[in-house]
């Protein structure tokens, strides 16, 4: 069944892009981030096209994505879930071969106990707190972490083989964070390898990082949202990624109407004269923002044209003046900008938030089609 609304995926400029940043990093091993379905491109397709690009690893936030991912054939590949918490089946996560985070002693130890159970020893990767204050290890903590992921593994119930942390303003080139988050992390190894620990990889680099700041590269970077072709830090440029994602509607009505009219809810939108409107049928059910009412604009007969009046549930409108559109036709919301439509970016600067959002946001309503990527 044909949908009203489509998010194209060119999978093609996934792989691109995560070769592009695995040159960038120097050859450094990539983890493609794909949480959140892939910031919205598909969890699945996106993580065999990152695979295609040259990624060997794989990340997600979230132990059911790195389940789904397994069962659906991604496999060979280590992959890592990047937010632990308690109760979650980490013996099914041990038996399929799936990373795991601590930030905790009693983490570490839920872990453990989890491998004893399914018999095999867990991969675990020590998450420390460098100055973000969020997931990972407080520098008071790290010892205790250590100690506690060190006595597990003594007893065979896991191998710690990853050491991180994340940095919280690598998009801001120049922020004194950076440096201070690149020492905390360098003081964390150096604990950690101090008491026995012997990770397979160390890791912090985010996008922002993989493009300024090659001495936070270490063994492995993470990126995420430049694999889908937007840039973290837009006033530097595009660093040649290509936008992934494309998202349409066809029009689904198109009247004429007489000056005064007003338009959608509450009438923030009046026409000036007699005009010719569209109705787009896509709404904030399925990702288009409510608060672009009478601001974002779309790619309509070759045209860009503003929202006009409030975003609906199901559907907006847009004012086309005396120029004509067809109803079936198709009008682009944003994509790479190659025929003049608005990018994630515009969209995400005309708002005051970031791409990651617009892209993320577009819902399971919205269904995907896939363009390239691996046979």
């Amino acid at each position: 069944m044909r949908s009203p609304a489509l998010a194209r995926i060119d999978l093609d400029a996934i792989s691109h892009n995560v070769s592009l940043l695995r040159e960038r990093a120097g050859g450094t091993e990539v983890m493609a981030m794909v949480k959140a379905e892939a910031y919205g491109h598909g969890l699945v397709p996106a993580a065999r096209a990152a695979i295609a690009g040259g990624a060997t690893w794989l990340g997600v936030a979230k132990l059911a994505e790195a389940v789904e991912l397994r069962r659906a054939g991604v496999v060979g590949v280590p992959l890592l879930v990047c937010v632990s918490v308690p109760g979650e089946p980490y013996d099914q996560a041990v038996t399929l071969g799936i990373d795991l985070t601590a930030g905790t002693p009693r983490m570490v130890e839920e872990i453990a106990a989890a491998a004893e159970r399914a018999g095999r020893p867990a991969r675990l990767h020590l998450k420390a707190d460098t100055g973000m204050s969020r997931g990972g290890a407080a520098p008071d903590e790290w010892q205790p972490l250590v100690d506690a992921a060190r006595k597990a593994e003594t007893a065979g119930h896991l191998n710690v083989v990853g050491l991180y942390s994340h940095f919280a303003c690598a998009d801001e080139p120049g922020h004194p964070s950076i440096a201070g988050q690149l020492s905390a992390f360098n003081d964390f190894v150096a604990l950690a390898e101090g008491a026995g620990v012997r990770p397979e990889v160390r890791h912090l680099s985010n996008s922002a990082a993989i493009l300024t700041l090659p001495e936070a590269r270490f063994d492995l970077v993470r990126p995420g949202i430049a694999m889908y072709g937007l840039t973290p830090m837009p006033q530097l440029g595009t660093f040649g990624l290509r936008p992934a994602m494309t998202l349409t509607a066809d029009a689904a009505m198109v009247k004429r109407v007489p000056a005064g009219s007003g338009v959608s809810y509450g009438h923030t939108y009046v026409t000036e004269r007699e005009t010719t409107l569209a109705l787009v049928p896509a709404g904030y059910g399925d990702g288009v923002p409510r608060h672009g009412s009478n601001l974002l604009e779309v790619l309509a007969g070759g045209r860009r044209r503003r929202i006009a009046g409030r975003v609906c549930m199901d559907q907006f409108v847009i004012d086309l003046g005396d120029d004509s559109l067809s109803e079936g036709d198709e009008i682009v919301l944003f994509g790479p900008g190659d025929r003049g439509e608005p990018t994630a970016q515009e969209w995400a600067d005309a708002l005051g938030t970031i791409s990651y959002e617009i892209v993320t946001r577009i819902g399971s309503r919205v269904p995907r089609m896939y363009a390239g990527g691996p046979s």
